[in-house]
């Protein structure tokens, strides 16, 4: 089993995520790339302490940005896991 720390990049705080959790419990993370669903599983069980239902990924293309110059440049591409947690549980955002 893989790290936790290294799985479990960030918890992403938008909009349409607050409105996930309070709908539907679900939380949005940014994970690793190479990280499959059942590692996201266990890493989000073990950082967080709570029973995670289902898992659904999604990969995140980089946008291209344009300077003020001729520099052209693209955001970094990233993973998106959609958690979905167990009546009762939430996670505590700060």
């Amino acid at each position: 089993m893989k790290d936790p720390f290294r799985v479990v990049k960030t918890l992403r705080v938008t909009e349409k995520g607050a409105a996930l959790a309070a709908q539907h419990n679900q939380y949005q993370v940014v994970v690793d790339k190479q990280a499959n669903k059942l590692d996201i599983k266990h890493a989000v069980q073990q950082l967080f302490k709570v029973k995670v239902l289902r898992v659904n990924t999604q990969h995140v293309r980089g946008k291209a940005r344009r300077e003020r110059t001729r520099q052209y440049g693209r955001t970094p591409a990233w993973k998106k896991a959609i958690v979905t947690l167990k009546e009762g549980d939430k996670i505590e955002v700060a």
